[in-house]
């Protein structure tokens, strides 16, 4: 294996945390497309994690937020959202368990953090078209 031609560790992982992100994304695009959401939600909990490790710019309230939100078996993908450093998440959650999510993120956020999380329900749509004006 030959060495990383970049040699500054902070510069390699902010690195590599760009290019691992444009490669999630792409691959976002084809789980949607095949509507495997499952798949979709994975690459949100993996870009996520590339957020905290290598381009650090989560901090523990995000951090406690996402970890609230893996652990609830509804939980299909969560992740920060935002330019970081702030406490908001994105989360993908199996529609008959959004209560019971929002009950338990909220309860193990507040215990973590002292913190009592706000929540916004939105659905998806078919995102951004050409509407005609008739």
């Amino acid at each position: 294996m030959s060495s990383p031609l970049i040699k500054d560790k902070i510069i390699y992982k902010r690195a590599r945390h760009a290019v691992s992100e444009n490669e999630r994304t792409l691959n976002a695009v084809a789980a949607l497309g095949k509507n495997t959401l499952i798949d979709f939600g994975r690459l949100m909990c993996e870009s996520h994690m590339s957020l905290r490790d290598d381009y650090e710019v989560t901090g523990k309230e995000l951090d406690s937020l996402v970890i609230a939100a893996w652990q609830h078996p509804g939980c299909i993908g969560a992740r920060m959202t935002g330019a970081g450093f702030g406490g908001c998440t994105v989360n993908l959650v199996i529609e008959n368990q959004v209560d019971s999510f929002i009950k338990e993120v909220s309860t193990k956020y507040q215990a973590a953090t002292g913190i009592t999380p706000d929540f916004y329900l939105v659905n998806p749509d078919a995102g951004a078209r050409e509407i005609g004006l008739e």
